[in-house]
């Protein structure tokens, strides 16, 4: 009987033994191609040469322009923006979230942030094993997890630090220096999905790396836990690049991904659309599969002149035989390219930011003020004010609002932010809480909207004009660096 038992307990291991050697196998042969041989690790020398790695940082200090850039917002926009509460009417840019003080330390950590470069895309497309390839943590301490599963369920910021280390979302969210604090009004179990991560990398000295959970289009967003997209949407309001990534097996496009891009609206210059895998393809499959991809995106994407699409293989093991090789070698080298002309403009699309903004806030005081004054001149002794104002805010058109804006001022029609956002506005906010743009002036400070368009038209172009031309911010003058010119980045070679 015991013989029995050895004889059938031989006969089972055989049979696991046979079911389980071709996955032996086929796990050793991962790392061998088609004719047995190791897969060598591709060359990285492009990779520093094309981000410049192996430079110094430029002996110019823009210290003095930060601090004059900070200057410039303390003093001329934010006194602004608390008088007509513009916060409660745009809650995103450089200001903090509803219900919470814009410190002085939260302006300054988004002024003096670096580059932020957002990854996008569904689930297992590489989007990891992307970043890894960029900074060459693969077989590292430092590198992210990566596989054919769901592997990040993290939003996950790749930040330089002098040594590795791991931040809690907690901790980010409460250090306003980092510029990250506006994202607690997400939630705790955000928070909970929020962490950072500091890695001792001259490419991160220079510019930040989002990794974000990938998109899976079977489960409801709900099941997250916390709002997606609202936090895909405070990103994409500060990345300065936005790659989204697919891959050749997942081109469909479903309502996650759909949402996604209508998020995206208006920032159709700062996406790049990243085909990554290409090598696992012959020719002519890649030529249908990138239609097929762009007949995928097409009614996603509404503007006249199509995002820049990248076809490559994005991970350090060398391109497939038998593959273009040098096309897609020429395609990593232009997005190398494009994240490099990011970094070295850094400093000219931070100040244009603080423009923009500013041109909004100034906008926005006009506007309140164009309602208070039409209120002032439509009330009567006996007349009902919430009546008389209710009527101007449902029908501004009948009152001439904005039409008198860009009547009497240098405003653009198409910068006007939408009418309905006003009855929200002052729902909240009372018209008897605001006073007249004529009665904020004060003997020592000036007039706040003489000083935010002396900033618009003078200060802020003076400050990138001195960047453009290599002249130190301290000597800022319109007649001298012509402030209507074209700033020159003073990193390119002549």
């Amino acid at each position: 009987q015991s013989s029995r038992v050895l004889l059938a307990a031989t006969m089972k291991g055989l049979r696991l033994f046979c079911c389980l050697a071709p996955l032996l196998l086929l796990g050793a042969a991962e790392d061998t191609d088609d004719d047995g041989e190791e897969l060598s690790k591709r060359d990285r020398s492009h990779i520093e040469s094309t981000l410049k790695l192996s430079e110094e940082k430029p002996k110019d200090d823009y210290s003095g322009v930060l601090q004059r850039l900070r200057k410039i917002y303390h003093t001329t926009i934010k006194p602004m923006e608390h008088s007509y509460k513009y916060n409660e009417l745009r809650q995103h840019e450089i200001t903090a979230y509803q219900g919470r003080a814009l410190t002085i330390s939260d302006t300054d950590g988004e002024i003096t942030s670096k580059p932020m470069v957002l990854f996008l895309g569904p689930w297992s497309v590489g989007k990891s094993t992307m970043i890894n390839y960029l900074l060459g943590l693969n077989e590292t301490s430092y590198q992210l997890y990566t596989g054919a599963e769901p592997t990040t369920s993290e939003f996950t910021v790749l930040m330089h630090g002098p040594k590795l280390k791991t931040i809690e979302g907690i901790v980010m969210a409460a250090d306003s220096a980092r510029s990250f604090s506006p994202l607690e009004k997400f939630g705790q179990n955000f928070l909970e999905k929020l962490v950072g991560i500091e890695i001792p990398h001259k490419l991160l000295e220079r510019v930040s790396f989002v990794d974000t959970p990938g998109i899976i289009e079977n489960r409801k967003q709900q099941e997250r836990g916390y709002p997606f997209n609202d936090v895909c949407q405070w990103f994409i309001d500060r990345a300065d690049l936005i790659f989204i990534v697919f891959d050749p097996t997942k081109l469909d496009v479903g309502l996650e991904l759909e949402m996604l891009f209508r998020q995206l609206k208006g920032r159709e210059s700062q996406i790049r659309i990243i085909l990554n895998k290409a090598d696992s393809l012959a020719t002519q499959e890649l030529m249908r599969v990138y239609g097929a991809l762009f007949w995928s995106l097409a009614p996603l994407i509404n503007v006249t002149e199509p995002p820049r699409v990248y076809v490559s293989s994005f991970w350090p093991t060398e391109y497939h035989p038998e593959t273009h090789k040098e096309l897609f070698l020429k395609e990593e080298i232009s997005l190398l390219e494009d994240l490099n002309q990011v970094i070295e403009n850094r400093l000219e699309n931070k100040i244009a930011f603080i423009r923009q903004h500013a041109i909004r806030v100034r906008i926005h005081a006009l506007l309140v003020d164009r309602y208070l004054q039409t209120y002032k001149d439509k009330m009567t002794f006996f007349g009902d004010g919430e009546l008389i104002f209710k009527d101007i805010v449902d029908d501004p058109d009948k009152f001439l609002i904005f039409k008198t804006i860009l009547a009497k001022t240098n405003v653009s029609k198409f910068d006007l932010p939408n009418r309905e956002a006003y009855k929200d506005f002052f729902s909240i906010n009372p018209i008897s809480s605001f006073r007249l743009l004529s009665q904020q002036c004060s003997y020592m400070g000036g007039c706040l909207l003489d000083k935010i368009e002396r900033a618009i038209a003078h200060e802020l172009p003076d400050l990138l004009g001195s960047i453009g031309f290599g002249k130190k911010p301290s000597v800022l003058n319109c007649d001298k660096t012509g402030c209507g010119e074209t700033p020159k980045s003073r990193y390119k070679k002549p």
